[in-house]
């Protein structure tokens, strides 16, 4: 276990430049194991998720490379093998590997996935997409047993009852392949979802309406990927760098941006009062003045994402007035604010509502990250505080932000990793040495 230490209250200027999008990158690598040849993707962001992935590639015999950020995976020796439990616990994001394996194999077992902590996400949408293509589901000591007829799947008409992205992902990933037309209608249509598309209609797939409430598969008999796919940028890290920006910049330049990706973030951000220009792939955030207090309501894309909530926190602790934050998506997802109390923050919750007032400083202290986003609006917190901040649970924020630290002290932040361990150790050193003073 390590923890970030943050010595806060230091402004911060210069450019940053956003890593490949998590969420595209978490779908495209089991979406790698569809393709009869090898595949590159460039823009790779260097998480922990994408070190979890490989290791589960390995257990079916895929092998990977990571060169800076391009990776190539070659799942021309894939063995079709259970994965139940260990290293698919890891991250939620491993259950695209039951629609990509039964979609490559027609078959798949695998457990019930892991990931943050917050709050219910069932995977009854994907069952139900499954089964109507024609598998048989069942859950079995914590794993799903997904099997397609011997006949193979079929096209289907699939209508989710509530917008998902990881079921859309998962049914496109097992209807690529199958026998036939498949329409989804009621589909996520978030920017990665069109990423994944891309990706597979390159490698001779037939998806269209990608980014649309509807989308038609026309199923292929096979995969080949023949060019490398690049990573679109992401813009939950990129919503998170504007955000610590706006809180304690003195003039920041957000770099490898697609700004139509953060329109309703960029809208809430210009409502708070921060000032921006936008162009062709950046955004410079000016220092900022006064701030207003609003409210901030998740919603699924093109709405203000859940996975910014959070990290917009810390900004609107700056601002005057009162505001609150209403979480759709995710309305469990307050993990944070007991830790920002801690700092100092004026912020409570009341049924699930986050209720925001305006707090003149922070303070520095031990807090823990209990998942990424968490971890996030810790960290700006954390840079905006007088004194020093002690991250624990820092793997969490490590899982999605590719080469955070790098990145924070590039803009000049006095920010640094540390073991837990040897922070015990040395705890016990201080205490034994005061101890035997207090003994002489």
């Amino acid at each position: 276990m390590k923890k970030m230490i943050i010595h806060g209250g230091k402004p911060l200027s210069g450019e940053v430049c956003i890593g490949g999008a998590k969420n595209s990158t978490v779908a495209l690598i089991p979406a790698a194991i569809l393709s009869e040849s090898k595949v590159q993707l460039d823009g790779v962001p260097l998480i922990q998720d994408v070190k979890n992935l490989r290791a589960i590639l390995d257990d079916m015999n895929v092998s990977s490379e990571l060169n800076e950020t391009c990776l190539e995976i070659d799942p021309t020796r894939i063995v079709s093998k259970p994965l139940p439990n260990g290293k698919i616990k890891s991250l939620r994001a491993s259950y695209y590997f039951m629609g990509a394996l039964l979609g490559r194999f027609g078959r798949a077992i695998v457990g019930m996935p892991g990931g943050d902590d917050i709050g219910p996400r069932p995977i009854d949408q994907h069952i139900k997409g499954f089964e109507a293509l024609g598998a048989r589901v069942s859950n079995e000591c914590g794993a799903m047993f997904i099997q397609a007829p011997d006949e193979g799947l079929h096209g289907a008409r699939i209508y989710f009852d509530m917008v998902s992205v990881g079921a859309t992902i998962n049914v496109i990933l097992a209807a690529v392949r199958a026998t036939g037309t498949t329409i989804i209608e009621n589909v996520a249509k978030e920017p990665e979802i069109i990423d994944l598309a891309t990706f597979l209609n390159n490698m001779g797939a037939k998806i269209r309406g990608a980014g649309t409430d509807t989308i038609r598969i026309e199923g292929v008999p096979h995969l080949y990927a023949r060019n490398s796919h690049t990573i679109i940028p992401d813009r939950i890290e990129a919503g998170t760098y504007l955000s610590m920006a706006a809180a304690i910049g003195n003039g920041i330049t957000v770099k490898n941006i697609i700004s139509e990706h953060l329109d309703s973030f960029l809208a809430k951000m210009e409502e708070i009062g921060v000032h921006f220009d936008v162009n062709e792939d950046s955004i410079y955030v000016y220092p900022t003045g006064d701030l207003r207090m609003v409210t901030v309501k998740t919603m699924p894309y093109p709405g203000f994402a859940t996975d910014l909530q959070q990290p917009i926190t810390p900004l609107l602790l700056k601002a005057q007035g009162e505001g609150m934050i209403v979480d759709t998506i995710y309305p469990k997802r307050v993990r944070h604010v007991p830790e920002l109390v801690r700092m100092g923050a004026n912020i409570t919750v009341e049924n699930d509502i986050i209720l925001l007032r305006h707090t003149d400083k922070l303070q520095g202290t031990d807090v823990t990250a209990d998942e990424i986003r968490a971890g996030a609006a810790l960290m700006i917190a954390g840079l905006m505080a007088e004194g020093t901040t002690t991250i624990h649970k820092v793997e969490n924020i490590l899982r999605g932000y590719d080469r955070v630290i790098m990145k924070l002290r590039n803009l000049g932040a006095d920010v640094e990793m540390a073991d837990e361990a040897d922070s015990v150790e040395t705890k016990h050193v201080i205490e034994a040495v005061a101890t035997e003073k207090k003994a002489l």
